[in-house]
């Protein structure tokens, strides 16, 4: 929750007119390493939509990042989440590093709302082409937004000649803009 790179998703979307909440899971919490469980982590984020709904009123986006992401998608294709209209996500976790795979997206299948996939094209828990054929495999439930040269933490390499101010910076626009086009 208090990653820099969680700020400065929070703090982007604030100054576009979005509010945001954050939120621990519990492992985290704890200052395990090892994460919850699939159930647990459930349990929190249900917990965190119920919040966010009280304290706005509004229809939720909800999401996250590498883990949250997942855990997120999870918990929406076992019981959609209570006025959660979509779901983004900042890296999604398709498979371990080095070991390509697509089964930790079979439930996905399951998930009915929208859906964006945030990805880095140098994601090694993502292989590009895997998850842009997930991307096509989930039909108009799924945008995929690429992110040129980033990796799973949307870090870029020098020589992309990219800064990490544009790498957030298009993360932001393509967040905004989604949600934005989902609002309508």
């Amino acid at each position: 929750m208090a990653h820099p790179f969680m700020q400065a998703i929070a703090e982007g979307l604030a100054d576009r007119g979005m509010a945001t909440l954050r939120f621990q899971f519990p492992f985290m919490e704890l200052g395990s390493k090892r994460t919850d469980r699939p159930a647990v982590a459930h349990a929190a984020i249900r917990a965190a939509c119920q919040v966010a709904r009280k304290k706005t009123g509004v229809p939720l986006i909800a999401g996250g990042k590498s883990f949250g992401g997942r855990m997120t998608s999870q918990a929406q294709a076992l019981e959609p989440l209570a006025h959660v209209a979509g779901l983004a996500f900042l890296g999604f976790p398709l498979h371990m590093p080095d070991k390509p795979s697509s089964e930790r997206a079979l439930h996905l299948d399951d998930v009915k709302v929208p859906m964006l996939f945030i990805q880095g094209t140098r994601d090694k828990l993502a292989e590009f082409q895997r998850i842009s054929d997930l991307a096509v495999h989930l039909g108009k439930r799924a945008t995929l937004l690429p992110i040129e040269h980033a990796d799973h933490g949307f870090d870029v390499l020098v020589r992309s000649g990219r800064k990490p101010e544009e790498v957030l910076r298009e993360v932001l626009d393509g967040l905004t803009s989604w949600i934005v086009t989902l609002a309508k």
